[in-house]
């Protein structure tokens, strides 16, 4: 009957449906498990269908996995994707010699969350054995574990593989925690540099050192952090170290032109002439357009006294960036030692108008003023300097020379001990002191603060010089005549010597004293 009946489904065109497992034909049961117990046997008893294709695979009706025998290996997705939607929880297996053959039936009902614990603490190994044409194959791949579903808190089971990429199965958000901490980080960093760039703004220059001791290494000896380093330094009128840090800013960024104009000027203070000379033309080379680079070179000539030359690459400095403040400065500086007090005024206001906190052109005014005696002018610059530098230890000291000059000896003295304070290595402050202390008859306890200040400077004539009139105003004129002589030894400035010669040849006429002082 089944041959006749496959004869006439062969006439008429249409495809015979595949002949499920475990039927009874004339009444002799074909299972599964033949009777070899053998997987070959079972493809061979059975009748291998032609792929089917489904439109709507939750409408499904219950089949076999003989149907899919040859439609190579199942995503473990599908079914991770599937188990949340319409399922049967029908699952029967025979066993045959140790061998485990699972059908799978797709039906209208959900597994249950008993089922899915199972088969999640089973780790897919139910689907790991699948049936194929040539036998039983035993895979599991890297998707089977990847694609498990696990039990979130809310209760609800999804696929690992629907998590996004920094969520962990514990729920935490690995990468947005990363973020936050790294946010943090650069913050924390950020605060540190706009800190010390805040106090070197307001000139407390210790201060911000102190800040940027506190980055990490990689951060500290970068270009930018060391040239603000040596300026600080510099405004501390520390010029070694100041020499040191920018030493280090140019191997770390040898093409940055951050704070090259002060490094020049360090130098020239320094007269390293070598150096600056090779810094001058390293930088010309680099950026001829560069107003750093032609201040560079302005240095260079103004510490070889060629103050026309100076003046000239200045000039050029300040054509390539006229908002360059410091350039105007310069440019005022070399025409005070050409004695063209009218030009520096003029180059000292215009690098005002560009920056108004610019304190060196406020001091440069007041030096003009002080070497002219108005010194009602030359107060009220050197206090406007003070109220921008308040810090520095050589804008106190011209100031107290200033109320010198006005009689203001009281208040005067009271600038110089402010002076002391804050830059104990300088000897200007100690010098005007003295000065003062003799203008009032203090004679012992100026010779007091020059003892000290022959600690400090002991190579400096115009100290020598100072002590000897004391002791000729003191009628002492052995010791005057030797120190006057010390003085001489020690090479002091055309000026001074005349100075000094005078002094030695009045030597016996005490009534000039006064007028020399």
């Amino acid at each position: 009957m089944l041959w006749e009946l496959a004869a006439n489904l062969q006439l008429s065109g249409v495809i015979p449906p595949p002949v499920c497992r475990n039927f009874q034909q004339n009444g002799t049961n074909a299972s599964v498990a033949g009777t070899d117990n053998s997987p070959r046997s079972t493809v061979n008893s059975t009748i291998q269908a032609p792929r089917r294709k489904f439109v709507d695979e939750g409408k499904l009706r219950k089949i076999s996995g003989r149907l899919f025998s040859d439609s190579g290996p199942r995503r473990n997705s599908r079914l991770a994707g599937e188990s949340t939607g319409n399922t049967n929880s029908n699952v029967s297996a025979a066993s045959g010699n140790g061998t485990t053959h699972s059908s799978k039936y797709y039906g209208s009902s959900k597994l249950s969350s008993m089922t899915l614990r199972s088969m999640t603490s089973r780790k897919a190994q139910s689907w790991a054995t699948e049936n194929y044409g040539e036998g039983i194959r035993n895979d599991i791949s890297d998707d089977s574990r990847l694609n498990m579903s696990v039990s979130h808190p809310s209760g609800d089971a999804r696929p690992l593989e629907q998590e996004g990429p920094g969520t962990s199965a514990s729920g935490v958000d690995v990468s947005s925690t990363s973020i936050l901490s790294g946010a943090s980080e650069i913050l924390a960093l950020f605060r540190i540099l706009g800190e010390g760039y805040r106090l070197s703004c307001l000139y407390r220059c210790q201060d911000a050192l102190d800040i940027y001791n506190k980055l990490p290494h990689k951060h500290y000896h970068t270009g930018w952090v060391l040239s603000q380093i040596g300026r600080a330094y510099f405004e501390m009128v520390d010029y070694l170290e100041a020499d040191h840090a920018f030493g280090l800013a140019r191997l770390a960024s040898p093409y940055s032109f951050e704070g090259m104009d002060v490094y020049s000027t360090v130098l020239f203070h320094l007269k390293e002439d070598m150096k600056l000379s090779y810094l001058a033309q390293e930088l010309v080379s680099t950026d001829r357009l560069a107003p750093q680079s032609w201040c560079a070179m302005g240095n260079c000539y103004s510490l070889q006294k060629d103050h026309e030359t100076a003046l000239k690459n200045f000039q050029r400095a300040v054509q390539l960036n006229p908002r360059f403040a410091y350039g105007h400065t310069l440019c005022g500086h070399e025409y005070v030692a050409l004695e063209d007090f009218e030009n520096a005024i003029k180059s000292y206001q215009s690098a005002l108008l560009v920056d108004a906190r610019h304190y060196n052109a406020w001091y440069g005014l007041g030096m003009i003023y002080l070497r002219q005696e108005k010194f009602e002018f030359s107060e009220h610059h050197f206090r406007m300097a003070l109220s921008i530098n308040p810090h520095s230890s050589v804008i106190m000291s011209y100031l107290g020379t200033a109320l010198h000059a006005l009689k203001k000896n009281e208040e005067a003295l009271e600038v110089m001990e402010l002076a002391i304070v804050a830059d104990k290595k300088n000897p200007l402050p100690m010098y005007q002191k003295a000065n003062i202390l003799v203008s009032m008859e203090s004679f012992d306890a100026a010779l007091e603060v020059l003892e000290e200040l022959k600690e400090h400077a002991p190579r400096e004539s115009s100290v020598y010089a100072l002590m000897g009139r004391i002791y000729k105003r003191r009628n002492m004129y052995d010791k005057a005549m030797l120190h006057f002589g010390v003085a001489l030894d020690l090479k002091p400035s055309a000026t001074d010597v005349a100075t000094i010669k005078a002094a030695i040849e009045k030597l016996h006429v005490p009534d000039e004293m006064e007028d020399e002082l």
